[in-house]
């Protein structure tokens, strides 16, 4: 479980094994992080499976390559990083459980005197589990959602997201990790069972 508020990020080293591994350069955890434990990488919770000092290696089944933007990374690309949460943490974010639903794509960028504002499309199956100023991770940012349409919604990105995420590298056309709101999946689907 963790927050979707990102304080690390590293850098894609590659893929191995064909795709079925990854390999990150994470300094600033790698001393945090045991063989075994969960680390949301862009989202996507990951067990650790290696470490050769400062470089962390985790698998990669085939549904995380088809329903994630992790298959698709470039060498040195920027990551968000969040190690698990405990039970002292602070829930700064929302509850985010590392399971994306889907890939999304940046359709606008709109830059704003205190940061920016972005436009991402989704499947419209999607859409049943968003409301307007409800939560959202993106790339396992915690987001406020800012406006909502029937296959897309907007978040503003404030200055320190932009500066310790990868969210301010984001181009148009860009794929990004999309997890909604746990609590309301589990309400949507109990109320759609209630109303058989």
């Amino acid at each position: 479980m963790f927050t979707g508020i990102i304080n690390h990020l590293g850098l894609f080293k590659g893929h191995r094994k064909g795709k079925q591994e990854m390999a990150i350069e994470a300094a600033s955890i790698a001393s945090q992080i045991e063989i075994g434990e969960s680390l949301s990488v862009n989202g996507v919770c990951l067990s650790l499976i290696k470490k050769e000092k400062d470089t962390l290696f985790f698998n990669l089944s085939p549904e995380t390559i088809q329903r994630t933007n992790l298959g698709s990374l470039r060498q040195g690309a920027k990551l968000n990083l969040e190690l698990s949460l405990t039970l002292s943490s602070p829930l700064s974010g929302h509850l985010v459980t590392g399971h994306i639903d889907s890939r999304g794509k940046v359709s606008k960028i709109m830059e704003r005197r205190s940061g920016k504002r972005i436009t991402v499309s989704f499947p419209p199956e999607l859409r049943k589990y968003f409301i307007l100023k409800g939560s959202v991770a993106l790339n396992g940012v915690s987001l406020t959602i800012a406006d909502l349409g029937t296959s897309s919604l907007e978040v503003e990105l404030i200055p320190i997201t932009l500066e310790n995420s990868n969210l301010g590298e984001l181009k148009r056309g860009n794929d990004v990790n999309i997890e909604c709101d746990m609590i309301g999946k589990y309400v949507y689907t109990w109320i759609s069972h209630m109303k058989r």
